[in-house]
C-alpha cells in the first residue's frame, strides 16, 4: 500500500552538554518561537491530553451533579412542604374537636335558657363546659406540638377561650336570650372554622386538596345542622313554630345541602354512600319531614323538643361520624405523599449517585484508552524524528489512533526504503556509476521531489563528467358564527371553551383543543411571551392587542391579535382573537416592495437589484435560499441574483416553471414565473433551507408576491438593456468619426498636398510669364493653403489625433491653448493611459465646456480639475461666467451626459444665474488599471 507523505521535518533537539543540529549553535529557526523572542504554546496546548478529557467530563458531571443538588432540594422543600401540611391537618382536626364540643354547650346553654324545667338541664351544661374546656386545652396542647406557619392559632385559641368564658357569664347572669346565646356562640365556632380551613388550604397535591375539601364541607354542614338545632330548639320550647320556623328551615337546609353537595363532589364513593345512607335513617327522615313540616306551617306534624333533639343528635352523630372517616382520609392521603415524596427523592438521589459513578469510570476508562496508546504513537515519532528506526509501534486500534498508528508503520517503511535508495545512491557514486537514478515512481509527495533533487543532482554532477520529475342563544349564536376566534380559558391553562372559529382557524377539532394546554399550540419562539402575558392575567390586568404565532393542524404558523379579559373571581379568561396572518403578510410585502422600488429608483445597478429581490423573497417566505432567474433564448435560465446558491432543486423547479407558466414545486423548491408583457422572462425559486419542506399554500404566495414585483423586476433589466444600449450607440459614433478622420487623412488631405505641389511646380516655372499670371498662381496657392488649414481642423474636430497619440493629458492643454478664453488646468492623472472611451468622454465633455464659455457664458477664466481616487475619475470644470445653463435645454449637455452614462458614470450641473457654471463628471475606473491613484502629472 503506498501512502502519500505531506512533507518530512526532521527536529533536532539540544541535549544536555550540547547543541543539537538546527539549534542556536547552527542559526536554524527555532518551532514555537519568533523573530522577537520566545512565544509560549496556548494555555490548553500545555496540558496533557488526560488532563483534558478529564477537563472534558466536569462539565456533564458538574451539571449533572448541579442537577442532583437542586433535586434534593426540591424534594426536600416538597417534603416540609407535605410535612406541614400533615401537621397543620392534624392541629385542624383539634380544633373541628373543639367545634364540635362547643355546639354541645351552645345547645346546653340554650336549653337552660328557654327550659329551664328540663330535668338535668343544668348538669348538661356543667358536663358540656368541661367538654369544652377539655377540648381547648387539647387544640392548645396540639397547636403547640403542630406546625402551622404564619397562623398564630395557639393566640387565636386563647382569645377565643376568653371570649368564651365572657360569653359564659353573659349567659349564666340571665342576661341573653336564646337566640343571643346562640349567636355568640356561632361567632366563636364561625371563628375556629375558619382557622381549620386556613390550616388545610395549603393543599400541596391534588388528592389532598379533594379530601381538604371534602373534609371542611363536612364540617360546615354539621355546624349549619347544629344551629339549625338550636333555632328549632329554641322554637319549640317557646311554641313560636310559624313564619320564623319556615324561614328557619328553608335557610338551614339548602345552606346544608350547598355544603353536602361540595362533600359529595370531593369525597370517596364510599363516603357519599355513607351519608346517602345516614340521610335515609329513621333520624335523617325525622329532620326532612321537621323541615317540610315547617315550610309547610303544618304545626300539628310538627315533633316534640325532645323528639326534636334526639333526632337531630343521631342524624349529628352519624353525621360527624363521617366527618371522622373524611379527616382520616385527609390524614392518609397527607402521610401518603408524605413518604411518596420521599421515596422518590431517595430513589432519585441514588439514580444520580449510580450515574455520577458511571460517568466517572467511564471517563478514567476512556482516559486510558486513548493516553496510553497516544503515549505510543510518541514514543515512535520522537523514535522516527532520531532517526530510529528500530522502534515498533505495536497498537493496533480501528480508532483515529490506530490510523495514526498505522500512518507511523507506513512512514517507517517507507524511512527504510528512502534511506536504502540514499545508501544505494551512495554506493553508486563511491563506484562511479554515475548514471544511476534513484526510483522516484516508488515514492510520492515530499519523498519524490528529494529524491528527484537528488537524481537532478546526480545528473548535474554526471553532466560534469559527460552524463543526467343568542341572550346566551344569541350569545352562543354570535359565538358560534363570530369570524374572530373566541374562546374562554382557566388559569390552569386550558381552554374551557372555544367557538368554531378556533377550528377553522387552526385546523384542530374542538375536542383537541380543549383537551390539551394551550401553550401546546402557541409555537415554540412565542411561548415565554405568551406565559409572561398569562402571568399578567392572572394579576387581573387586562391586555389588549398582543400578537403571538400559532401552530395549525397541518403545520403551517398563523399570527394572531388577542384582547384578553381577567375574571379572577370565576378563575377564567375571556379572550378574543383575529387572524392578522394576511395583514401582517401584506404588510411584509409592501415593505419589499417599497425596497426594491427603492433600489431601482436609485438606478443602482440591476444585479444588486436581483439580489435584493431574491433576499425580500427569503425573508418573506421564511428561507434563506432563493433566486432570481432569466430564461434565455437558447432555453437555459441564467442566475441574476440569489440569497444563496440555488440547489438542484432549485433548478428543476425553474425548468417546471418553464414548461407549465404557472408557480411548481418539485421536492424541497418551489418557483414561480415572472411574465412581463405577457411574454416569460424569467422565474424566482425558493428552497427550504431545513430538512422539513416549504409549508402548503408556498406556491400562491410566492407566485402573487412575483406578480407585484415582475415591473420592478422589468424595469431593472431595461434599464441594464439601456445602458448597453447606450454604450453600443457611443461606440458605433466614436468608430464613425475615427473612420471619417482616417478618409480624410488618406484622401481629400493627400490630395490637397499632391496639388500643392503641383502647383509649387507650376510656379517655379513662370519665371518669364507675365506679373499677373505669376500673382494669381501665389493667391491659388495661399487659397489652397488655407483650405487644407481648414480641412485639418476639421478632421481635428472629428476625432483630435493628439488623443490617440499622447492621451488624455495632452488633449487637454491642448484644448487649453486653443481655448478663446484662459483656461487653468489642474491634473492629477495615472502614469498609464486610461480606456479609451474614457478618455474620449472627458475630452469632448471638456471641449463642450470650453467652448459654451466662451460662446455664451462670457467667462474671463476657466477651470479644469481632474484626478483620479477610489477607482474613479472625477472632472471638474468650472467658469465664472453669467451660469444659467440648463441641463436640458440643448442637444450639446443631452449629448454629453448620454456619452458619460454610458461608460457608467454620472454628469451633474450647478449653474446658478450670475454666479457660473460648474460641471463635474464621475467616471468608473476599471478594477485592474494601474495607479489609479497615482500622484500629479508633471504638466499641472
Amino acid at each position: 500500500m503506498r501512502t502519500r507523505i505531506p512533507g518530512i521535518r526532521v527536529l533536532d533537539r539540544t541535549r544536555p552538554g550540547g547543541t543539537g543540529r538546527g539549534g542556536p549553535g547552527h542559526g536554524g529557526a527555532v518551532p514555537g518561537r519568533t523573530a522577537g523572542g520566545p512565544a509560549g504554546p496556548p494555555l490548553l496546548a500545555r496540558l496533557r491530553v488526560g488532563t483534558k478529557l478529564l477537563l472534558l467530563v466536569l462539565l456533564p458531571v458538574s451539571g449533572l451533579l448541579a442537577f442532583t443538588v437542586f433535586a434534593a432540594v426540591a424534594q426536600w422543600r416538597e417534603a416540609r412542604t407535605l410535612r406541614d401540611f400533615g401537621s397543620a391537618t392534624r392541629v385542624s382536626f383539634g380544633i373541628a374537636e373543639l367545634t364540635e364540643a362547643l355546639a354541645r354547650e351552645r345547645l346546653a346553654e340554650v336549653l337552660v335558657e328557654v327550659r329551664p324545667d328540663r330535668p338535668g338541664v343544668s348538669e348538661e351544661r356543667a358536663a358540656a363546659r368541661l367538654a369544652t374546656d377539655r377540648a381547648l386545652t387539647d387544640a392548645g396542647d396540639s397547636a403547640a406540638r403542630g406546625r402551622t406557619g404564619r397562623l398564630d392559632v395557639q393566640g387565636l385559641l386563647d382569645a377565643k377561650g376568653r371570649q368564651l368564658f365572657a360569653t359564659r357569664l353573659e349567659s349564666s347572669s340571665g342576661s341573653f336570650t336564646g337566640t343571643q346565646i346562640e349567636r355568640k356562640y356561632a361567632s366563636i365556632t364561625n371563628d375556629l372554622l375558619d382557622t381549620v380551613h386556613d390550616l388545610d388550604s395549603s393543599r400541596p397535591s391534588r388528592d389532598s386538596g379533594q379530601s381538604a375539601d371534602g373534609y371542611l364541607a363536612a364540617q360546615e354542614a354539621i355546624e349549619a345542622a347544629e344551629r339549625e338545632r338550636v333555632e328549632l330548639a329554641v322554637l319549640f320550647a317557646s311554641a313560636a313554630a310559624g313564619a320564623n320556623g319556615r324561614t328557619t328551615a328553608d335557610r338551614w337546609e339548602t345552606l346544608e345541602d350547598a355544603h353536602l353537595d361540595r362533600f359529595r363532589q370531593n369525597v370517596s364513593g364510599q363516603l357519599q354512600v355513607r351519608l346517602s345512607s345516614v340521610l335515609l335513617q329513621p333520624a335523617g327522615r325525622t329532620v326532612r319531614a321537621t323541615r317540610e313540616a315547617l315550610i309547610a306551617d303544618a304545626t300539628e306534624k310538627l315533633p316534640s323538643l325532645d323528639r326534636w333533639l334526639a333526632a337531630s343528635t343521631d342524624r349529628l352523630t352519624a353525621l360527624r361520624g363521617i366527618a371522622d372517616s373524611a379527616a382520616d382520609e385527609l390524614a392518609a392521603v397527607a402521610d401518603h405523599d408524605l413518604e411518596a415524596a420521599k421515596d422518590r427523592g431517595e430513589s432519585e438521589l441514588a439514580l444520580s449517585v449510580v450515574v455520577l459513578f458511571a460517568v466517572t469510570v467511564l471517563a478514567l476508562a476512556l482516559r486510558r484508552s486513548i493516553t496510553r496508546p497516544l503515549t505510543e504513537v510518541s514514543e515512535g515519532a520522537k523514535a522516527l524524528s532520531d532517526g530510529d528506526l528500530s522502534y515498533d509501534i505495536r497498537y493496533a486500534g480501528r480508532d483515529e489512533i490506530g490510523d495514526v498508528a498505522d500512518t507511523f508503520r507506513e512512514l517507517h517503511v517507507t524511512s527504510e526504503r528512502l534511506a536504502a535508495e540514499i545508501r544505494t545512491m551512495n554506493t553508486a557514486i563511491d563506484d562511479n556509476r554515475l548514471g544511476h537514478r534513484a526510483d522516484v515512481a516508488a515514492f510520492d509527495g515530499t519523498w519524490a521531489q528529494l529524491l528527484r533533487g537528488m537524481n537532478g543532482t546526480m545528473a548535474s554532477f554526471a553532466a560534469a563528467h559527460g552524463r543526467r520529475h343568542k341572550a346566551e342563544q344569541e350569545l352562543e349564536s354570535i359565538f358560534n358564527l363570530s369570524l374572530d376566534l373566541l374562546g374562554i380559558s382557566g388559569l390552569d391553562g386550558y381552554f374551557k371553551r372555544v367557538n368554531p372559529a378556533f377550528e377553522r382557524t387552526l385546523g384542530y377539532p374542538g375536542e383537541t383543543l380543549l383537551s390539551r394546554p394551550y401553550l401546546e399550540f402557541v409555537h415554540k419562539e412565542d411561548r415565554e411571551r405568551t406565559r409572561a402575558i398569562v402571568d399578567r392575567l392572572a394579576t387581573g390586568v387586562e391586555v389588549a392587542e398582543f400578537e403571538n404565532r400559532y401552530v395549525r393542524g397541518d403545520g403551517t404558523e398563523c399570527w394572531l391579535q388577542w384582547s384578553c379579559r381577567p375574571v379572577l373571581d370565576e378563575g377564567l379568561i375571556y379572550a378574543a382573537a383575529r387572524d392578522v396572518t394576511e395583514s401582517r403578510r401584506a404588510a411584509r410585502e409592501q415593505a419589499a416592495l417599497r425596497s426594491v422600488a427603492t433600489l431601482v429608483a436609485r438606478g443602482v445597478p440591476p444585479h444588486e437589484v436581483f439580489t435584493a429581490v431574491a433576499r425580500e423573497v427569503g425573508l418573506l417566505l421564511s428561507t434563506s435560499s432563493a433566486a432570481v432567474l432569466r430564461y434565455e433564448a437558447d432555453g437555459t435560465a441564467t442566475v441574476l441574483g440569489s440569497a444563496r446558491t440555488t440547489a438542484t432543486e432549485g433548478q428543476e423547479a425553474a425548468t417546471a416553471v418553464a414548461g407549465t407558466r404557472r408557480a411548481a414545486r418539485v421536492g424541497r423548491s418551489v418557483g414561480a414565473p415572472i411574465v412581463v408583457d405577457d411574454r416569460l422572462w424569467g422565474a424566482v425559486v425558493v428552497s427550504a433551507s431545513r430538512p422539513e419542506p416549504l409549508p402548503s399554500g408556498t406556491e400562491s404566495h410566492l407566485a402573487d408576491f412575483t406578480e407585484l414585483i415582475a415591473t420592478a423586476i422589468a424595469n431593472a433589466d431595461s434599464r441594464a438593456q439601456l445602458a448597453a444600449s447606450r454604450a453600443r450607440v457611443v461606440a458605433t459614433g466614436d468608430a464613425s468619426r475615427r473612420r471619417i478622420e482616417r478618409d480624410l487623412h488618406d484622401g481629400v488631405q493627400q490630395r490637397m498636398v499632391s496639388l500643392q505641389l503641383d502647383l509649387r511646380t507650376a510656379e517655379s516655372m513662370t519665371a518669364d510669364q507675365p506679373a499677373e499670371l505669376v500673382e494669381q498662381l501665389a493667391h491659388i496657392s495661399k487659397g489652397l493653403d488655407d483650405a487644407f488649414e481648414d480641412l485639418l481642423q476639421i478632421s481635428r474636430g472629428i476625432h483630435p489625433a493628439i488623443l490617440s497619440k499622447g492621451g488624455l493629458g495632452p488633449a487637454l492643454r491642448a484644448l487649453a491653448r486653443r481655448s478663446a478664453v484662459p483656461v487653468e488646468l489642474d491634473l492629477e492623472l495615472p502614469s498609464s493611459r486610461l480606456p479609451e472611451q474614457i478618455e474620449v468622454a472627458v475630452y469632448y465633455v471638456t471641449s463642450e465646456c470650453l467652448t459654451n464659455a466662451a460662446k455664451h457664458a462670457r467667462a474671463s477664466v476657466v477651470e479644469v480639475r481632474a484626478r483620479t481616487y477610489d477607482d474613479v475619475l472625477e472632472v471638474v470644470i468650472g467658469d465664472d461666467g453669467v451660469g444659467g445653463a440648463e441641463p436640458g435645454g440643448g442637444s450639446g449637455l443631452v449629448g454629453l451626459t448620454d456619452r458619460v452614462e454610458a461608460t457608467g458614470g454620472r454628469l451633474s450641473v450647478s449653474s446658478p444665474p450670475g454666479d457660473g457654471t460648474t460641471m463635474t463628471v464621475r467616471l468608473p475606473l476599471p478594477e485592474f488599471l494601474p495607479d489609479a491613484s497615482g500622484g500629479p502629472s508633471p504638466d499641472r
